[in-house]
């Protein structure tokens, strides 16, 4: 019954590609969204188990300050932008492309999430160290060669008990050696590689300082 009330919901919505006024959808409705979105060609998505991956993880800690890092047509930042709404907070994603951009704000206006999810045009590495944390969660999911870079860059802005995740780690792990041995070597992190997908993803929890 839900599924079929969350297809009657997503009729209401004009195709992917057309202009929409934002409304608030239902969770649900997101969901089915999503399923949508998942076809637009050219993107660079995460599997549907990651995206509930970070929606359920932002839910588990009661994030409510995230960061990014790779937005593509906004996939990823809607699963984390329906659990930052459940918990107050806000999402900053960053893209350098421009047309994914224009399509991700597109996405964000048809599901209601544009107060929550604010996107940034650039790069990365330009745009990062403009950022004021502490971040709770840093999602990393861009040029891999330059993960160790966004690593760096970040750390400092995550908060003790905040978390960087990685997208990719299994899947393009020849192109980040020097990402996994940092995270998985820091004597601030506790890193597990999770592998629920053949993407796969590294998570590293930043430790509570100690009194």
């Amino acid at each position: 019954m839900k599924k079929l009330l969350a297809l009657i919901l997503l009729a209401t919505l004009a195709p992917l590609g057309a202009a929409a006024p934002e409304k608030p959808l239902d969770d649900a409705a997101i969901r089915a969204y999503l399923d949508q979105m998942h076809g637009q060609p050219g993107m660079m998505n995460v599997p549907r188990a990651d995206g509930e991956f970070l929606h359920d993880f932002i839910l588990e800690h009661n994030y409510q300050r995230v960061l990014e890092v790779g937005t593509s047509n906004g996939y990823s930042a809607i699963w984390m932008g329906m659990a930052l709404r459940r918990t107050g907070g806000k999402l900053t994603t960053l893209e350098i492309d421009p047309e994914r951009a224009a399509l991700a704000r597109e996405n964000f206006q048809k599901t209601g999430l544009t107060e929550i999810i604010e996107l940034r045009e650039g790069d990365a590495l330009k745009l990062i160290p403009t950022l004021e944390g502490p971040f709770d969660l840093v999602f990393i999911d861009a040029w891999k060669e330059d993960y160790l870079r966004y690593f760096e860059m970040v750390f400092p802005k995550v908060r003790p008990g905040g978390a960087i995740v990685a997208h990719n780690v299994i899947s393009h792990g020849r192109d980040m050696q020097d990402f996994l041995q940092a995270v998985q070597n820091h004597p601030e992190l506790d890193t597990r590689i999770d592998r629920r997908s053949s993407a796969g993803l590294s998570i590293s929890l930043k430790r509570l300082k100690k009194d």
